[in-house]
């Protein structure tokens, strides 16, 4: 790992540094300079002497933003270099601990927060790596004045047991409109538990282009994602009663914990592209300078006003063609400009995902799984890829009476194609099977009004494998002058009726094999929040009903005095329902500040939908500044979640599943302690963090999954790294 967070810096620095010398050789040449033969000066192709040539401070100006897979439209977010919480940056657990995972890095993870877990039943073998895998709508698209170059590191531990992770990201532009850049993220850890190690890869690449008429954003990637699989430690007293095993022994370590499974992985093999295509219909008006672009309808629907009233001869004076009023005009041409007005817009996306899950196991698992469905030395492997294409046309909100809002329609069709071992009596072949799925829908849209924001969206299928689901969703904001400060009002809100996505209805492997005929999953979902800045409080609510609610059953069979593993698939008929409340607090006194977030939780079948009652996170930590230029931040973290029966995993599906209710365990109720020293020096942040320095206090039921224990206390440290040049 640290050969090759060498070696990538010693490749990335002579092309930034190639860059930075181009840059200043167009620069001289914009400027007039004489260089070569004839100056009077040694001929150099790139500089003029580079003895004498005057230091160059390259621009360090960014900007960043995320886009919307729907429309792909940009959503402008803060720049991707922000100090605060770096330390949890790493963490599988998530930036405030509220995932449950299997205790290694990278390892399969689930929210304990519900309504922070997707809303449908998407099981494509790459949801429980969430934490790795990188979604169009979370890459950092970025705009910058000089090649940007972000290099991290993270580890724990030794070579043995250790966890490491780089990260490169590279982004530069051709222009102020054509960009490109790439990602690499390598993470390895080792484990600190037998056979628990993680090995992934992603390599990305991607580029936009963004003009006043034609735009795209284009995302290419590939994965590759081996787990190691332990099925969990044989018992459980080895983490929360030593004394009671031989791990009180003092040359016993974790490794020496027996685990139920050896020499088994799962594997993934994935590539993902997505391409988001617009154009603009308009006409270009002069407009002033400091008219905003949230501002132009308004402007425009003005001077329309105003040219409208002019040709009925209800003014006779004063009108120009421009968009401003007469007062600019008259200053003179310097503050004005010609700016492009857009009235519709067509849009096509396509994204394409294709994934190769592989279940290896060299080592057979006696007496562990209740079925064997195909031969030892058959392969455990199912392939799967789909596309999906969507044209859009778009009327952009204020440029037409009937457009009170951007106002969308669209059509798009989806493919989907499988292939999975199936059997004909005692011959076995690749089953293959196709899904097709025509929908059409629509969306308003209004974000240009300050103080009041929403977004509505239908759909439905016409035609194909899904007939009949339906989507109806929508989300307000609203800004309000309450209690002598902008108060945000937030409502969002969703009815759902979606059939369970493939591999709920049809899975065929060594240990696991249903055929499902299932009905749709019928969600409705209302949430609403409340947000005082100047009091540092926020407050989310929400209530969500299912019905038909679709899941991995356990029906592990009684083998002597234990269980033998199978998971099947069923549906719940009876409405589940889920209340949640979230209170976030924070509080500054000078340096001092206290960061809290408390969720609330309540589900109506604990059996089928476990879920805490209660999840805390707090972070209490001092800021200053050591010498006016190292940014410091001290401090300790913790995260907490009240006792309940959390949801298993099975290593054969890759996927959390409900826990054998005849002798099922509960976990939790066990507080993981952080403490770390965070930095930021200029261009580069970087910590130091004991994670889980409470280990040995208190009950010592440190687990997230059952049978599945956290890793023990280890010393972090992190790097991140920006270049500008």
């Amino acid at each position: 790992m640290r050969r090759i967070f060498l070696y990538t810096i010693l490749l990335l620095l002579p092309l930034t540094a190639i860059s930075q010398t181009l840059r200043t050789n167009d620069a001289n040449a914009q400027a007039g300079k004489n260089l070569g033969f004839g100056s009077g000066d040694i001929f150099n192709p790139f500089s003029k002497d580079t003895t004498k040539r005057e230091k160059v401070e390259a621009p360090k100006e960014i900007h960043q933003w995320h886009i919307d897979e729907f429309s792909g439209n940009p959503i402008p977010v803060n720049a991707d270099t922000l100090p605060h919480l770096y330390q949890n940056w790493h963490l599988t657990e998530g930036m405030n601990g509220e995932y449950n995972f299997l205790g290694n890095m990278g390892a399969p993870r689930q929210s304990r927060i519900f309504f922070n877990r997707p809303s449908d039943t998407q099981y494509d073998f790459l949801q429980p790596y969430d934490y790795f895998i990188v979604r169009p709508g979370e890459l950092f698209f970025t705009d910058t004045k000089s090649p940007y170059t972000n290099l991290s590191y993270n580890e724990s531990g030794d070579k043995v047991t250790g966890d490491d992770r780089f990260r490169a990201y590279f982004a530069t532009n051709a222009g102020k409109k054509f960009g490109i850049g790439f990602l690499f993220d390598y993470l390895y850890g080792r484990g600190r538990y037998d056979n628990q190690s993680t090995a992934f890869m992603n390599f990305s690449l991607f580029s936009y282009y963004r003009s006043d008429k034609y735009n795209y954003h284009l995302l290419a990637s590939r994965y590759h994602i081996k787990m190691a699989e332990n099925g969990g430690i044989t018992d459980d007293e080895y983490i929360t009663n030593p004394e009671k095993t031989d791990g009180a022994n003092s040359n016993f370590g974790t490794t020496d914990i027996p685990v139920h499974l050896d020499r088994t992985w799962n594997r993934n093999e994935v590539y993902t592209a997505y391409f988001s295509h617009n154009y603009n219909f308009g006409f270009y008006k002069k407009m002033r300078k400091d008219v905003s672009s949230d501002s132009i309808a308004q402007e425009v629907n003005r001077h329309m006003s105003e040219r409208s009233a002019a040709h009925s001869g209800a003014q006779t004076a004063g009108t120009v063609d421009s968009i401003g009023d007469n007062r600019a005009t008259a200053a003179g041409s310097d503050e004005l400009e010609l700016r492009f007005i857009p009235v519709a817009r067509i849009t096509h996306t396509a994204d394409l995902t294709t994934n190769r899950h592989e279940f290896l196991s060299y080592e057979p698992a006696n007496n562990y799984y209740a079925h064997n469905y195909l031969p030892y030395d058959s392969i455990d492997r199912t392939d799967y890829w789909t596309l999906k294409n969507t044209v859009a046309l778009s009327l952009r909100e204020g440029f037409n009476r009937w457009a009170i809002a951007d106002i969308t329609a669209y059509i798009s069709y989806r493919y989907s194609n499988y292939r999975q071992p199936d059997t004909i009596g005692a011959r076995e072949y690749r089953r293959r099977t196709e899904e097709h799925t025509l929908m059409v829908g629509g969306q308003i849209e209004s974000t240009r009004n300050r103080y009041l924001k929403y977004k509505l969206r239908g759909e439905t299928a016409i035609s194909g494998d899904d007939l009949g689901a339906f989507l109806l969703e929508g989300k307000g904001e609203a800004t309000l002058p309450l209690l002598n400060q902008d108060t945000r009002l937030t409502v969002n809100a969703h009815i759902k009726n979606n059939r369970p996505s493939y591999y709920y209805r049809h899975y065929h492997s060594e240990h696991y094999w249903w055929d499902k005929n299932l009905d749709k999953e019928f969600r409705t979902r209302i949430e609403a929040g409340i947000a005082l800045p100047r009091w540092r409080t926020s407050i989310k609510t929400g209530i969500e009903n299912i019905k038909n609610y679709t899941y991995f059953a356990n029906n592990s069979v009684a083998y002597g005095n234990r269980y033998l593993s199978d998971i099947t698939v069923k549906q719940e008929s009876s409405n589940i329902q889920v209340l949640s409340a979230t209170l976030k607090q924070d509080f500054k006194a000078g340096p001092l500040n206290l960061e809290t977030e408390l969720t609330y939780q309540n589900s109506s079948n604990k059996s089928i939908l476990p879920l805490p009652d209660i999840n805390v996170y707090a972070n209490l930590y001092i800021k200053f500044r050591i010498a006016k230029v190292l940014n410091t931040e001290l401090g300790a973290d913790c995260r907490y979640f009240s006792s309940y029966y959390a949801p298993d995993y099975s290593a054969a599906l890759g996927q959390f599943v409900q826990q054998n209710q005849k002798e099922r365990i509960s976990i939790g109720n066990y507080p993981v302690v952080n403490v770390y020293a965070n930095f930021l020096l200029k261009e580069t942040r970087f910590y130091v963090m004991y994670q889980h320095i409470n280990e040995g206090i208190g009950n010592m039921n440190y687990f997230l999954a059952p049978h599945y224990p956290i890793s023990p206390k280890a010393l972090w440290f992190g790097l991140s790294w920006n270049f500008y040049n």
